[in-house]
Order: structure tokens, then C-alpha cells, then sequence
């Protein structure tokens, strides 16, 4: 059995939300990737991009220079 771990889940409106969080973690060298929302939070495209716990407040501070467009930002175990 896989053991739980601790993520930091970005959610988004839109698909093209999740492309542009993909694409601008990706250039800053930010580890995560996307994956299927959990069932725990809602996603209006379905997808989210999970991180490293640790990897949070710079997740925010991208969300807000890019201007990107998310849904939320949560800890969650899974």
C-alpha cells in the first residue's frame, strides 16, 4: 500500500489555468506536475497541480506575480 504524504494542491477554473501554472513552474524550475482534482476540492476543469508542502508560499507568490488565474490553494493528504 502507497503510504499518504502531505501535498500543496492548486486548483484552477480553467484548463488553460492549469497550462499556464504548468508552464511557469516548469520555467522557474518549481518541482510538481499536474494531476486529476481530488474528490476533497473542487476544480471547475478537473485538474489541480500538486507540490511539495514546502513548496507553498512560493506557489503563491508565482500565483500572484503571473497574475495566474486559480481556484485555490490547499494542504492536503492523499
Amino acid at each position: 500500500m502507497r503510504q499518504k504524504t502531505e501535498r500543496c494542491v492548486v486548483t484552477f477554473r480553467t484548463t488553460a489555468g492549469a497550462m499556464a501554472m504548468e508552464s511557469a513552474c516548469k520555467g522557474l524550475g518549481l518541482a510538481g506536475r499536474l494531476i486529476p482534482a481530488p474528490r476533497s476540492v473542487t476544480a471547475g476543469c478537473g485538474l489541480c497541480w500538486a507540490a511539495p508542502p514546502e513548496s507553498r508560499e512560493a506557489l503563491e507568490e508565482l500565483v500572484m506575480k503571473k497574475h495566474l488565474d486559480v481556484d485555490g490553494i490547499y494542504a492536503i493528504i492523499f
